[in-house]
């Protein structure tokens, strides 16, 4: 059994010095069912964090302390909410969070401002803050299949806005004037025909 740990631990260093070289954490399909405290313990060299399809449930508060992180990846968890911190990343460029259980998103996440790329389809959402509004470099937005029924009027401010994938929102067109401006790629699939007339 000795060995076995031996192993075991130098398997862990190796991978926490791999990730301080490279400032890359990837650990897809890991079987994790919690966000690994040897990340947040890397703080400032992070700049990729990705957990694709594990089982993780919560994003600890701490995640804060990864002040230089650009990607996070966390598509195909269980996670249910985000911390409200999450707004102190402020290098973050690219969040991708499809097919969690999320049911909403925090007000800071208005915060992000070098926000670029916003993934979140496939959850249970029902709305989407005001505070997208502020997020003047989001150029990609995805917010597909979830039991959203308006876009907030505030992302008529998002003047970066290309790419806005809105599958399944019923409403979205009384919101689609104010950002017909920037958008150069819209997908909207599965509207029922009614929605259009009354448009």
């Amino acid at each position: 059994m000795g060995c076995v740990s031996s192993k075991t631990a130098d398997s862990k260093a190796d991978r926490i010095t791999r990730w301080r070289s490279t400032g890359i954490v990837a650990l897809r399909d890991s079987k994790l069912k919690a966000f690994p405290d040897e990340i947040l313990e890397l703080d400032r060299v992070v700049r990729t964090v990705d957990l694709t399809h594990n089982k993780i449930v919560d994003v600890p508060v701490e995640i804060n302390k990864l002040l230089n992180m650009q990607r996070l990846i966390l598509a195909d968890n269980l996670i249910e909410r985000l911390p409200m911190n999450l707004g102190k990343l402020q290098y973050l460029k690219i969040m991708t969070l499809d097919s969690n259980r999320l049911t909403g998103l925090p007000d800071e996440l208005g915060q992000l401002i070098r926000l670029e790329q916003l993934s979140v389809s496939r959850n249970l959402l029902t709305y989407l803050p005001e505070t997208l509004g502020s997020l003047r470099n989001l150029r990609f937005l995805n917010a597909s299949n979830n039991q959203i029924k308006y876009f907030p009027e505030s992302i008529g401010s998002c003047f970066s806005l290309e790419d806005l994938q809105a599958n399944g929102i019923v409403n979205f067109f009384r919101t689609l004037l104010s950002t017909t401006k920037f958008i150069s790629h819209l997908i909207l699939q599965f509207l029922p025909l009614s929605v259009i007339i009354r448009f």
